[in-house]
């Protein structure tokens, strides 16, 4: 057995990964067999050769893998209390769209600042979920209130939109300022770019994605009134 360790600019196992099974598969093996890449676990047959990914990798692995199914039964805790709160099964599906939103920011977020996705970047991204959620519940409640009969549907988003835009930028600012402290933290450094971008870019696009699935899904096919719907809902 041969046994290496990574070492370089990146600290995440996945950026040598990726680099090396770009050089495994530029290589000419000639009569030799193409090694095989296994990511996690003992190999089956150690009569060929593998590449066998341990070590950091396998707590990355151990790691991501617990925080997804954690972040999974959260989205379904979220789900389940908006369902009871607004008795409404797809309701819950417009709230909970901003949450993909956030990646945006994220990826733009490293990107920017070059620096690898860790554990500590996902912690982020689990904890956006919450404050996300919150901002598309402030415009959906407005909207449900506001929402009567007489009034178009387009009137009733354009004021919610116009309404609740300063709380929801206010919220996302706190966060915000509070992710800027640790910003060039060596070890919490992806946790303030998930925050810091995520919030940036799903705040942007919330108060424009939750409008236009609302018009989706309940659109009443009535034009906006000449006003702009300013009628009356302080």
């Amino acid at each position: 057995m041969v046994t290496a360790e990574l070492a370089g600019q990146f600290e995440a196992p996945i950026y040598g990964i990726l680099a090396i099974g770009d050089a495994i598969d530029a290589h000419d093996w000639g009569d030799l067999p193409r090694p095989r890449v296994r990511l996690n676990g003992q190999p089956d047959d150690e009569t060929t050769a593998t590449i066998l990914w341990d070590g950091e990798w396998e707590i990355t692995w151990v790691t991501f893998r617990d925080m997804g199914a954690a972040f999974g039964v959260a989205l379904l805790g979220i789900y389940v209390l908006v369902v009871a709160q607004f008795r409404d099964f797809r309701l819950p599906l417009v709230i909970l769209t901003p949450i993909p939103l956030t990646l945006i920011g994220i990826v733009i977020g490293h990107m920017l600042f070059g620096a690898p996705f860790t554990a500590t970047s996902m912690i982020g991204f689990i904890a956006l979920a919450g404050i996300i959620v919150r901002n598309s519940i402030l415009l959906v409640d407005f909207i449900g209130h506001a929402r009567t009969p007489e009034r178009p549907l387009r009137d009733v988003l354009l004021e919610a939109g116009a309404i609740r835009f300063k709380p929801i930028l206010l919220t996302a600012l706190a966060a915000m300022i509070g992710a800027g402290v640790i910003l060039f933290d060596p070890i919490f450094q992806g946790l303030a770019i998930s925050l810091l971008f995520g919030l940036m870019s799903s705040t942007l696009l919330t108060v424009l994605v939750i409008p236009a699935i609302y018009v989706a899904l309940k659109d009443d096919g009535r034009a906006m009134s000449d006003d702009g719907g300013s009628g009356g809902h302080g």
